[in-house]
């Protein structure tokens, strides 16, 4: 697979390239597996340049992977991950290239108290469906981390109700199931003005074919700045019809194999082979407009 961006061609290859990048990673910050110290070690294991940690609605976990990162000689790229809203549908928003966490920390402030009040909405829908999976459960599985959905789930496992993760998303969880409670909207124009607020880029998370050209247009004249064209749920050509909407609006590619700690299947490390230019090229963005605003 190749690309055109910013009028250079690259071959997304490893025999072509060298250096890689893993631009959508997650800890225990969130709904990861490994506390961030240990992603770095795996990250470096992995002989990876750089990895962005972008844990849901948190930047608790950038600090101690920034430690890690300098001690073992991997660049941590400072990032989030926030759910939105476009056109009546969750987008996934990525915030990569933080350079002002504090901003980004106290407007996530309101928005982790959300995840709880949802937290809350479903265990409440659960006790009613006849599952007495507790809340205190459900906040010892996240731990210090944003609360979610895979909290729930992993109370479910360990209470006996599922037998695994898919089983609770399949049967309770997911879209339109029983206990399925919607997150508040936060409309996708508001999450990139937070992220340039805090002095980043705004990338549309794993869109898949939902990022037609139009859509990609209409997020650009709100300031959208990247699309996440390499993810594990796209298949190659999606991700190559994905380059070629993002060239044409001027915006840059990213990608990431969004892991969240597992070392089998698609969403493997670095599995992705996401080029290191491509992080060069976002990092001139971040140089440009850091000048613009000067």
């Amino acid at each position: 697979m190749t690309d055109s961006v910013d009028g250079r061609d690259t071959a997304v290859r490893a025999e072509t390239v060298g250096q890689f990048v893993d631009l959508q990673v997650h800890t225990t910050a969130s709904d990861g597996a490994l506390v961030p110290a240990k992603v770095v070690e795996a990250a470096s294991a992995a002989q990876l340049f750089a990895i962005a940690i972008t844990d849901h609605d948190t930047v608790d976990g950038l600090s101690g992977a920034i430690e890690a990162g300098n001690r073992l000689g991997v660049r941590i790229v400072p990032g989030v991950e926030l759910s939105s809203h476009f056109e009546g549908e969750e987008l996934h928003l990525l915030g990569l290239h933080l350079s002002n966490r504090d901003t980004m920390r106290s407007a996530l402030a309101e928005l982790r108290l959300g995840r709880i009040e949802r937290a809350e909405r479903i265990v409440a829908s659960l006790n009613a469906q006849g599952i007495p999976v507790t809340m205190d459960a459900v906040l010892h599985e996240a731990a210090d981390g944003a609360v979610g959905r895979p909290h729930v789930a992993r109370a479910l496992v360990n209470g006996g109700w599922v037998r695994d993760f898919r089983e609770a998303f399949d049967r309770w969880l997911g879209w339109n199931r029983p206990a399925y409670m919607a997150k508040a909207p936060f409309e996708v124009a508001d999450a990139i003005t937070l992220v340039h607020r805090a002095g980043g880029l705004a990338v549309w998370a794993h869109p898949g074919e939902a990022a037609t050209a139009a859509r990609v247009e209409k997020l650009a004249k709100v300031g959208l700045d990247s699309v996440e064209v390499l993810h594990p749920s796209h298949a190659p050509y999606l991700s190559q019809r994905l380059i070629d909407i993002v060239e044409k609006a001027g915006l840059l590619p990213s990608g990431g194999s969004d892991w969240h700690g597992t070392h089998e299947g698609p969403r493997r490390l670095g599995g992705q082979l996401v080029p290191k230019i491509w992080l060069d090229w976002q990092d001139a963005r971040v140089a440009a407009r850091a000048i613009g605003a000067s």
